[in-house]
């Protein structure tokens, strides 16, 4: 089964398949995964002005008569900027906007849900921000893109694995939209930073603060347990944590260069 669904300003796709690698029947656990989806954006979305964000951001209601999902992520928000030595923030262009870590976390739930409903075999891709659950057929791992930056149409490499989360920040899509906190500006970093690991929330805000550190990711995420790295830098060069294995094997990950 493959459903497509525009919610959150992109596009989130799923790809489920059965024991033998061929797409299951949809069955209401997508759903209920799509719903969920909807509901992360309209309590979390920075465009709507009456989401649950939004209105906490001009203070218009407090944290307690929020939903408490809303909790959940701040929380999760300040225990990577502590990680990040602030380079993640709760409030880029100083108002409040966990959009650097909501999308991730949305996709792992939406993960959680299929999984839960015993749809263990399936890929949850919102934005480019991926999370791959089992594998797509027997003996077999999933493959992930990863665009170059600099190079439209062009892959900068191929991910692989099975049970792994893949989360990329940069400026193909979206341009400069990540500001580094200790200075105010757009991120004078990488042109595209890959992080690779269990969790996709965590992989997500781990790939914006390594956007946002620029020199000092690689040595940064080196340090992160369970978390490697890939990067195109601004002059089309590239660099990877020591992590990273040229082929990958059940619950492993790697990444090849293309």
């Amino acid at each position: 089964m493959r459903h497509i669904e525009h919610v959150m300003g992109t596009v989130f796709s799923f790809d489920v398949r059965d024991s033998d690698g061929r797409h299951a029947d949809p069955g209401p656990y997508v759903a209920e995964a799509v719903a969920w989806l909807h509901h992360v954006d309209e309590v979390f979305s920075t465009y709507k002005p009456d989401s649950a964000v939004s209105r906490l951001s001009r203070g218009e209601v407090t944290l307690a008569a929020c939903p408490a999902e809303v909790a959940d992520v701040l929380r999760l928000c300040e225990s990577v900027a502590l990680v990040s030595h602030g380079y993640f923030t709760l409030h880029p262009r100083g108002r409040l906007d966990p959009s650097g870590l909501v999308k991730g976390w949305a996709v792992e739930r939406a993960s959680a849900i299929l999984r839960a409903a015993g749809a263990a075999d399936h890929c949850v891709n919102g934005g480019g921000d991926v999370r791959l659950s089992g594998s797509p057929a027997p003996g077999r791992s999933w493959r992930v893109g990863v665009a170059h930056p600099l190079r439209p149409g062009v892959l900068a490499a191929v991910v692989s694995g099975t049970d792994l989360a893949v989360a990329t920040s940069g400026t193909a899509e979206r341009g400069a939209h990540v500001v580094d906190p200790h200075t105010g500006r757009p991120a004078a970093g990488p042109a595209s930073v890959t992080v690779v690991g269990p969790d996709l929330t965590l992989a997500d805000a781990y790939a914006t603060s390594a956007f946002a550190m620029g020199a000092a990711a690689r040595d940064w995420v080196e340090g992160l347990h369970g978390y490697e790295a890939f990067a195109v830098t601004a002059t089309g060069a590239t660099w990877r944590t020591s992590g990273f294995r040229p082929r990958s094997h059940s619950r492993s990950h790697g990444l090849t260069a293309t």
